[in-house]
């Protein structure tokens, strides 16, 4: 069994997750050269990493989202799939819903269009409409509904 941080190593883990979460965005929001896509992944693993240390359900449930999206946006379906799986079921066992439960269904669906899984993609879209619906948030809402527009099935298959 691991030893409970201390209150000094659960604020740097905390530092670290929010940093390399916001590196993660930051990269995602830009023309990205290879390298910078391996920086990318290995942020959003190590923010992930970090929340697992000192996080709540919610942190690595996110942090399993942010992991999909980028192996999503990277063309990757399997690690999108595995990560989005996960985020759903940190969710689920955890009585999680709201924001990160859409976001967990939205996940799904974007990584079900990057393999080609139309009847997939059709029933993980409608889930994550049906959830978003109830996010108490309007900003959280409004977004989940803009990202849910982005995605696209991939084409050829």
């Amino acid at each position: 069994m691991a030893r409970k941080p201390t209150t000094a190593e659960r604020k740097w883990h905390r530092k670290m997750a929010v940093g390399l979460f916001n590196e993660v965005w930051r990269l995602l929001e830009k023309t990205r050269s290879p390298a910078e896509d391996e920086r990318m992944i290995h942020a959003a693993h190590a923010s992930r990493f970090h929340w697992g240390e000192v996080g709540t359900a919610v942190n690595r449930a996110i942090g399993d989202w942010q992991i999909s999206h980028v192996y999503a946006i990277l063309g990757r379906p399997e690690p999108a799939t595995y990560h989005a799986v996960r985020s759903l079921a940190t969710c689920k066992q955890n009585g999680i819903e709201d924001f990160p439960l859409a976001f967990a269904y939205e996940a799904l669906a974007r990584a079900d269009a990057v393999a080609g899984r139309k009847r997939d993609l059709r029933t993980h879209l409608a889930l994550a409409r049906e959830v978003g619906s109830t996010i108490k948030d309007k900003e959280d809402r409004d977004l989940l509904f803009r990202d849910l527009k982005s995605i696209r099935p991939a084409r050829g298959r």
